[in-house]
């Protein structure tokens, strides 16, 4: 029995490997700007990060926390 799960173990091993390694990429000078442009932005909605922001104040019971220090706790 143990000589079964080794080889599944290797076989999970190699796939998260593979996995892992195949999200690592350069980005080239001439791809830089597609990656810049205004809709690759998370701020390009004001509506959407106002909900965003109400939606984390609501399950966190704590408000900021973009660009601000501290947890919301009210300890800094």
């Amino acid at each position: 029995m143990k000589t079964r799960r080794r080889p599944r173990f290797l076989i999970v091993a190699l796939f998260v490997a593979v996995a892992a390694g195949g999200g690592c990429s350069a980005v080239q000078p001439w791809e830089r700007a597609a990656l810049a442009s205004y809709s690759m932005r998370a701020d390009r909605d004001p509506l959407a990060m106002a909900m965003t922001e109400h939606m984390n104040f609501s399950r966190e019971a704590s408000t900021g926390g973009r660009g601000v220090g501290g947890s919301g706790c009210g300890c800094n």
